[in-house]
């Protein structure tokens, strides 16, 4: 397994496996190719024997200094369990770091139990919202109506 920055040759093949990957739900609307094009140095690819296994789409604020933020990241799902997500999130870190960022922030829906205790795993601290939902701080209407998130920070030290 190797991982290597994303490029936007990189687009077409992910977005074709995006929907599969999350058993069927539409996830290709949150991917779009922009991001293959203008966020390479911070957006990586983890491949194993010239196929994608996994993924990481990030990007530095330009809003919020010395702050990164993690967008979009998938693992093959006959290849979960084996740190590729901790791999490719490390990659992240390692990254932002060495260009002087050291706090990482991203976002999840309140019904993704998953993606919440993986973050939670990997360090990222849950922000105080308005609400709780099942012991978990939510941000009501983060993203629009009847779209709570959650969301997450990190700080790198």
């Amino acid at each position: 397994m190797k991982i290597r920055k994303i490029d936007s040759a990189n687009y077409k093949q992910i977005i074709t496996i995006l929907n599969d990957w999350w058993n069927g739900r539409q996830m290709t609307d949150m991917l779009p190719k922009l991001f293959f094009e203008h966020f390479q140095e911070t957006s990586f690819i983890m491949e194993e024997k010239d196929q994608i296994i996994g993924f990481l789409v990030g990007f530095l604020s330009q809003s919020k200094k010395k702050e990164a933020y993690i967008h979009f990241v998938g693992v093959h799902p006959e290849k979960r369990n084996l740190n590729i997500g901790k791999r490719l999130y490390n990659q992240f870190f390692e990254v932002i770091q060495q260009k002087g960022y050291d706090t990482v922030r991203c976002v999840t829906s309140p019904t993704n139990k998953a993606s919440i205790s993986y973050h939670t795993k990997m360090g990222f601290q849950i922000e105080i919202g308005d609400r709780e939902v099942d012991g978990v701080s939510i941000h009501t209407d983060y993203d629009g109506p009847k779209q709570d998130r959650v969301l997450f920070v990190k700080k790198l030290y």
